[in-house]
């Protein structure tokens, strides 16, 4: 999707570092959920997973990370930086997701929305569940509610079958943007999200959060930036919505079983089939609802 030109930018919405050091064990500070991480475990056959939900990994001194300034986000201050620039496109969507769950979340589930905090990284980044490297793609830590990001992730989609574009960016913030939205509802507390398997609430959450990704794509042209009154971002077009279903899909986790060479393991999904993860970003992009976004009830 892009952004209508005259939307004004708050660059300071979004912090930004640069790390050096070790860093893919992550848990000594709670659960976190991740878009990417599971891509590196099917492709390398190294189980990251298990580090992520460790129980003292996070504490590690060899995975401790040093940190420095990161990238300069002063030239964000308008929507056409941001059609123009990856790390300003991030400022926006931060933006826009804040205002659109602002309103919906105590519309539809009536609780007050938090901010989450927004890193971009680069290489490597300290968090309060641990040490990570860009190594394990975007991801949000509930402990200290953040989502973090590397913009380098964008350049690996293509290796997994992924058209790269704006409304494809934005859908793997938005993703992790809904696991915010499901802290705040409690979800967390209620499921567990350490079990793997294809009925498992591990997967059920990563689907929640693609439907509530969807729900941002239904409300965000329709959501006004409060300064200069426009809406924050235009209609989507047919091809962005394709891009996005891309991403959708192939990180579905018998997609990335099948990249790898291996056979499909339904017992060891932790996101979604490619068809489930598709089917339930449309949920949301077409209905708008966290009521339609249900993914505990049932057979998925």
């Amino acid at each position: 999707m892009s952004f209508n030109d005259n939307v004004n930018l708050d660059s300071s919405r979004v912090n930004t570092s640069r790390g050096r050091g070790r860093g893919v064990a992550l848990g000594g500070g709670g659960l976190v959920v991740v878009i990417g991480l599971f891509i590196v475990s099917q492709v390398t056959g190294i189980d990251f997973l298990s580090m992520f939900t460790g129980g003292t990994a996070g504490s590690n001194s060899a995975t401790q990370v040093q940190e420095s300034q990161g990238k300069d986000l002063s030239h964000c201050k308008t929507g056409a930086d941001a059609n123009k620039y990856d790390e300003c496109r991030m400022v926006a969507t931060a933006q826009s997701l804040d205002a659109m769950w602002s309103s919906a979340l105590s519309e539809q589930a009536n609780v007050q929305y938090k901010k989450p905090d927004f890193n971009i990284f680069e290489d490597a980044v300290q968090t309060k569940c641990g040490a990570a490297t860009s190594q394990v793609g975007p991801f949000y830590c509930p402990a200290d509610n953040t989502v973090y990001l590397d913009l380098s992730f964008f350049n690996e989609l293509s290796k997994f079958g992924a058209q790269d574009g704006p409304l494809a960016q934005e859908y793997i913030v938005a993703h992790e943007w809904g696991h915010h939205i499901q802290n705040l509802t409690g979800q967390f507390q209620t499921h567990n999200s350490q079990q793997s398997g294809a009925q498992s609430e591990s997967v059920r959450m990563e689907l929640q959060a693609d439907c509530y990704a969807g729900i941002w794509v239904n409300r965000a042209a329709k959501t006004p930036d409060p300064k200069s009154g426009q809406p924050f971002l235009k209609t989507p077009t047919d091809e962005q919505i394709r891009n996005a279903l891309s991403v959708a899909s192939s990180i579905g986790d018998d997609h990335i079983q099948e990249q790898s060479g291996g056979k499909i393991n339904q017992d060891s999904w932790t996101h979604g089939s490619s068809a489930q993860r598709t089917q339930w970003f449309k949920t949301g992009m077409q209905t708008g609802s966290m009521a339609h976004c249900d993914t505990f009830e049932g057979s998925l």
